[in-house]
């Protein structure tokens, strides 16, 4: 007889033992029409603590056990209510399930327990009856029933009229509360992208302070590279002046050792024919001597030969005294020589410190790439020269611009003759150009640009002399 597969729990326990004060059972009807749904409306008190398989079940009256119901529904649990309130429930029981008869039934909630809790008063299923009801009135009280009638059903014309205005009206506020609720959440949308543009905005300041900030110290910091690169660009000029004019100094100093070494060599020339002539007056005198000791007993020749013999004496001291005079000579030319050394190579060595400090301010100066290539460098010191190169300022020169190669290939700029190169131009054809402008030495592989022919010509007689 039920619609669920699964039965109920039951009991065998006799009335004595249910508690039917737990749930209270609301609005039960003296009678049901059979061929309809009913709901049976109850209350769970404090007293009862509801379960997953509680359910309300129909009983005839006159039942012993809770396995005698006639059909049952399963009792709905209440959501999150405390256990101290009393809760209304209800079930609808459908009307195929319904008893046809017209017997009494009641209502009774069962526990999972299978025991009773709760229990309604009895009801029937049956059609509805009209008694015979006999009702007299006057004349007067008709007409009465009838002008009220007509003033209520004028009154509920008014009302329906109101009704409807009132409807509309309720409408148009749902309308105008629909809208408002619209214009609402636009309003707090926009709203909401107001702060976040001013959030965005407030970010924007910080950033251009910052950035304005940080332009700031980038243009002082570019003042005082431009100041730097100001010193550098003077300091570079003062030592360009001051390496050129002991450039100047050394050729002066370069010129008197040619001299002196031109001297010293014409002394030593001189020196080497007076001592000739002195060993041949020295052989002179001795073969003398011998004649002179051969004839010794020739009083006549002994005469002559002391007559000869005497200016060949003094002419041998004058000779000596020459001799004297010139080694003197050659001692001091020597001791200038000497001293013309150490300073010719005291200013070398000031040369390459400021060939040395010019290169650093290159290095920071803007042109430094382009200085670097037509910047003079120490050469090396021809090995086995007696006073070194006159021309080595010219070779470190020229050496410079054949080491600095690569910075110039970058530049693609002849260190020459200024002349640029595209990049389309080869790598080796811009080496032709730039080799054509320079002579090398066929000793020492060094190389002197060709308008200065007259260096090369007197750097390789330096190594002819050597």
């Amino acid at each position: 007889m039920d619609e669920n597969s699964n039965e109920p729990p039951t009991s065998a326990l006799l009335l004595e033992s249910c508690h039917f004060s737990q749930v209270v059972f609301n609005n039960v009807e003296k009678f049901y029409v059979p061929g309809g749904d009913i709901t049976c409306y109850y209350t769970l008190t404090q007293n009862i603590l509801p379960r997953g398989k509680d359910w309300v079940g129909i009983f005839r009256v006159g039942w012993k056990t809770t396995r005698e119901y006639y059909t049952f529904m399963w009792a709905p649990l209440p959501s999150d209510i405390p256990s101290d309130t009393t809760v209304q429930q209800q079930i609808q029981f459908k009307a195929y399930y319904l008893p046809k008869d017209d017997e009494y039934y009641q209502f009774c909630y069962v526990d999972q327990d299978g025991l009773v809790r709760g229990a309604s008063v009895p009801f029937q299923f049956r059609a509805e009856t009209e008694d015979d009801i006999l009702v007299v009135t006057t004349q007067g009280e008709v007409e009465e029933i009838e002008i009220q009638n007509k003033n209520l059903r004028e009154e509920n014309e008014e009302l329906k009229a109101s009704c409807a205005s009132l409807q509309k009206q309720n409408m148009d506020l749902q309308e105008e509360i629909k809208n408002k609720q619209e214009l609402q959440k636009k309003l707090e949308s926009l709203r909401s992208n107001t702060e976040k543009l001013e959030q965005e905005l407030n970010s924007l300041k910080k950033e251009n302070k910052h950035l304005k900030e940080l332009g700031d110290c980038r243009e002082a910091e570019l003042h005082q590279l431009k100041e730097q690169i100001q010193n550098m660009t003077s300091d570079k000029e003062y030592l360009e002046t001051r390496m050129k004019t002991v450039l100047d100094h050394m050729d002066q100093l370069q010129s008197q050792v040619s001299n002196y070494e031109k001297e010293v060599e014409n002394l030593s020339r001189m020196d080497h024919a007076k001592t000739e002539q002195l060993e041949s007056l020295k052989e002179e005198n001795h073969q003398l001597h011998v004649s002179r000791a051969q004839r010794v007993k020739s009083p006549l020749i002994s005469h002559d030969l002391s007559n000869i013999t005497l200016p060949s004496q003094q002419q041998n001291c004058d000779l000596m005294k020459d001799l004297e005079e010139q080694k003197c000579l050659f001692q001091i030319l020597e001791v200038k020589k000497k001293e013309a050394d150490e300073e010719n190579q005291k200013l070398q060595e000031k040369h390459e410190g400021l060939v040395r400090h010019l290169s650093q301010a290159r290095e920071v100066s803007p042109f430094s790439v382009a200085s670097q290539a037509q910047a003079p460098m120490p050469a090396p010191r021809a090995e086995g020269l007696l006073f070194g190169n006159p021309y080595c300022a010219a070779e470190a020169n020229l050496g410079a611009g054949a080491a600095g190669a690569a910075d110039i290939a970058s530049l693609r700029k002849c260190p020459m003759c200024d002349e640029v190169f595209p990049e389309e131009i080869a790598t080796s054809q811009y080496e032709a150009h730039v080799q054509s402008h320079l002579l090398e030495c066929p000793v020492c592989s060094e190389s002197f640009d060709k308008s200065k022919k007259q260096v090369f010509d007197d750097h390789v007689f330096c190594h002819g002399l050597e």
